[in-house]
């Protein structure tokens, strides 16, 4: 028991609202300037960062926060990265500082790009971006193998971990997470009632029911009221964020899945061409941080707003502001229902399918998008041992794996 709660201990002492809002905003910052290979692998990089390193909370409550923010609309790592500004810096300002340092970099690149920066390609490069990439498998293996052991301690969370991987397989897409958390949850609900809950409290975030329910209104009222405003003033900058507010509201699984509703807004109203909403798209591949800041650069793209830098800002608040809201709204009630005894077990159950989930995703698409050749996987292999066995700092190995791959490219 003490090796569960006494990490809970700490990270509770360590407490909520014990950084400033630039402290946050620095350690975000740093994470959106190196955090490559996409949101599972944002995921092991915020658990190896707050959990590992901080001890600002525990595996469990991590999951937890993981599996809330699956279920929700939006960018369900740039979700979880907000509540734990909010957890940290005590309100919405702790958020957004998280969400702005996180998001800046990759949407500061977009931007460039848009227009007409000169952005280096050439071998090098690339080299060390396939490097970033091979240090994300790692990243993600390793949250993988620590998740595992806490959060899937018997041989009915074991099962409930096999069983999501199961159905991710086979029903790929964000439609099967949802369907694995919500299996995970009854079966835990159903198999785990004879054990105690876990023994860390529920997550207290500094957030009043009244707060959680006028986010929830207000995210509702703007999905109604922003297209019949865009339609009565026609003015362009409003029709621009409604456009992609929109998108973000409707968008489960994060970016990729977001991408055919930006197409529809963008591409099929003749804001901007269909090969330029590919170069973007293309650009954003390669980058660290958020796939969503590709709305930096089909705002700036647009043509919607005075300036470029203007449409780039209204795009980028107008796709993440949605899933913000839903989940600011929804972290007081999720905190509350989790003191009830049925629930915790259900939870346990939910966070054992997620470590299921990020198990499927270290093959697809971590894997096999990023490990080519037998090369490419003893460089991965090089880095899990990095931070597992020798417990080396995250920065230092995503340093030498940039640098690897920089010498295992040809000139």
């Amino acid at each position: 028991m003490h090796d569960h709660t006494a990490p809970t201990t700490d990270a509770a002492a360590d407490g909520a609202g014990a950084s400033s809002v630039f402290a946050i905003f620095r350690i975000f910052l740093l994470l959106g300037l190196r955090s490559f290979g996409g949101p599972i692998a944002h995921l092991g990089y915020f658990r190896n960062e707050f959990v590992l390193r901080r001890r600002w909370l525990d595996d469990a409550r991590y999951g937890e926060l993981v599996a809330l923010c699956q279920f929700l609309p939006g960018p369900a790592s740039s979700q979880v990265g907000f509540a734990l500004g909010v957890l940290r810096g005590g309100g919405v300002l702790g958020g957004c500082a998280a969400w702005l340092g996180f998001t800046l970099p990759s949407a500061l690149l977009m931007l460039a790009w848009a227009l007409g920066a000169a952005v280096t390609t050439g071998p090098l490069a690339t080299g060390a971006v396939h490097g970033l990439k091979l240090v994300a498998v790692a990243v993600v293996a390793q949250a993988v193998w620590g998740m595992a052991g806490t959060l899937t301690p018997d041989w009915q969370r074991k099962v409930i971990a096999l069983a999501a991987i199961a159905m991710v397989v086979v029903a790929a897409g964000p439609g099967g997470q949802l369907i694995a958390i919500a299996a995970g949850a009854l079966a835990g609900w159903a198999w785990c009632r004879g054990e105690a809950p876990h023994g860390a409290a529920p997550l207290a975030f500094p957030i009043s029911v009244a707060g959680g329910i006028a986010a929830l209104v207000l995210c509702g009222l703007l999905f109604v009221l922003l297209p019949v405003a865009a339609a009565a003033t026609q003015y362009r900058p409003l029709a621009l964020f409604d456009a992609f507010y929109r998108s973000g509201a409707l968008v489960f699984g994060g970016g990729h899945v977001v991408l055919p509703l930006l197409q529809a807004e963008t591409v099929a109203s003749g804001w901007i061409s269909s090969e330029t909403f590919l170069s973007g798209y293309g650009m954003a591949q390669a980058l660290p941080g958020p796939l969503f800041a590709f709305a930096a650069f089909l705002g700036a793209q647009a043509g919607m707003s005075a300036t470029a830098v203007g449409g780039a800002c209204v795009a980028l608040v107008g796709l993440f502001l949605p899933g913000l809201l839903l989940v600011y709204g929804a972290l007081p009630f999720w905190a509350r229902l989790q003191r009830q005894r049925a629930l915790r077990h259900a939870v346990m159950g939910a966070n054992a399918a997620v470590v299921g989930i990020l198990g499927a995703a270290l093959y697809n698409p971590v894997w096999t998008s990023a490990v080519l050749d037998l090369r490419d996987a003893a460089v991965a292999l090089g880095c899990f041992l990095l931070l597992v066995t020798w417990r080396a700092p995250a920065w230092l190995v995503v340093a030498l794996a940039a640098a690897t791959g920089v010498l295992m490219t040809p000139v």
